[in-house]
């Protein structure tokens, strides 16, 4: 069987094994106040526009991105969708985003990571619409400018890929939930350390399930792009990476 098949197929059962039911989140819908909802939106925002010009470069000038386009979107959605319950209004799951901030790009992957948000939102009951913006900004903004810094920098400074991708996955796993915490913790800045106390309160709680959890998506991640590098390399076909 071609290995094009193989690869198109595993795409398709990445899409169909998702749980049909979801009780976790990102950050769920009506939990943060309406100014602050408004305010990541308008941030957002600008990103996704950049991203949309991005992505829309990239398929012009690469006649096989739609097919990585598939696998990076699935991989974003499926691993986001697995949810391990962390604290009020949230929850620790694997991102994705990794894998296309590295083949696409950061900007491109804003655009894959909030169609994966809408749709969550919409099937699956995770994460929502008032809170759109702000779960733009940490998974789909935030954590693919780190992996795609990490992937560059460590590239140029001749570290050998698999670890590369390793980590350039897992730092922009964790790097979600930094700024995550900072959401939640300027949203609801109470108890006796104010905001500073609140932030320390959300990331250690975040760190209990989400380092782990980002050492895995950073092996699973490492693991997907050597099967498509090796895709690749054996039928002779182009692929556009690092293209910001």
């Amino acid at each position: 069987m071609s290995k094009k098949i193989i690869l198109a197929a595993f795409v398709g059962l990445m899409l169909v094994v998702t749980p049909g039911a979801s009780h976790g989140m990102h950050i769920m819908e009506g939990f943060m106040p309406l100014g602050h909802s408004l305010f990541w939106g308008a941030v957002s925002l600008p990103f996704l526009v950049v991203g949309i010009l991005s992505l829309k470069r990239s398929l012009k000038e690469d006649r096989n991105a739609k097919l990585y386009l598939g696998l990076a979107g699935g991989f974003v959605f499926v691993m986001s969708a697995l949810k391990i319950p962390s604290v009020t209004g949230s929850c620790s799951h694997p991102t994705g985003v990794g894998l296309s901030a590295i083949i696409f790009g950061p900007f491109a992957t804003t655009v894959v990571g909030t169609i994966v948000l809408v749709f969550q939102a919409i099937l699956l009951a995770h994460g929502g619409i008032t809170t759109l913006g702000a779960n733009m900004f940490s998974m789909a903004i935030a954590g693919p400018l780190v992996s795609y810094g990490v992937f560059k920098l460590l590239g140029k400074a001749g570290v050998r890929k698999t670890y590369v991708i390793f980590l350039a996955a897992s730092l922009g796993n964790l790097f979600t939930y930094v700024v995550t915490a900072f959401q939640l913790a300027w949203a609801f800045p109470g108890g006796p350390g104010g905001f500073g106390g609140a932030l320390a309160k959300f990331m250690s709680i975040f760190a209990v399930t989400q380092i782990p959890l980002a050492i895995i998506e950073g092996i699973l991640t490492a693991m997907v792009y050597s099967m498509v590098m090796e895709y690749v390399s054996s039928e002779g076909v182009t692929i556009l990476t690092n293209k910001a």
